[in-house]
Parts: C-alpha cells; structure tokens; sequence
C-alpha cells in the first residue's frame, strides 16, 4: 500500500470518529498504525474525546512484543 492510500484511510477513519487531526493538543504523538488501531475500535461519531482517551490509555499500558519482552522493561 502507498503512503498516499495509507494517508487517506487514516483521514477517512477521522472523518468516520468525528476527529479533526488538525486540532491535535501539542505533544501527542501517535504512530499510524496505533492511530488505526484506535479509530478502527471506536464507534462512528465517537468524537475527539473518545480518541485521545484511548490514545492516553494506549500509551500508559506497556505493549509486549509478540516476542515476549517489553523494550522498556529493559532500560
């Protein structure tokens, strides 16, 4: 998939939650592919609120690597 389809589902999946990813509060950083994940489980109209809930939620749980250690257990 092109970096330009892959720009686009993103944005259709914002438009779909009701989020407008140019009024980001300053410092969330989210990769794309959590971004997905995160529109992809919420309803249609769930709105701005509902994500960033989820993305703060997504960042304060620690994610194990299919290969069973957490990089930042280690530093």
């Amino acid at each position: 998939m092109t970096d330009e389809r892959r720009f686009d589902e993103l944005l259709a999946e914002f438009e779909r939650v009701g989020v407008d990813p140019n009024s980001f509060p300053a410092g969330i950083d989210v990769h794309r592919d959590a971004a997905m994940r995160i529109l992809r489980s919420l309803p249609d109209g769930a709105g701005p609120a509902a994500f960033l809930a989820r993305v703060r939620e997504e960042q304060l749980v620690p994610r194990t690597p299919p290969h069973g250690t957490d990089r930042r257990a280690l530093g």
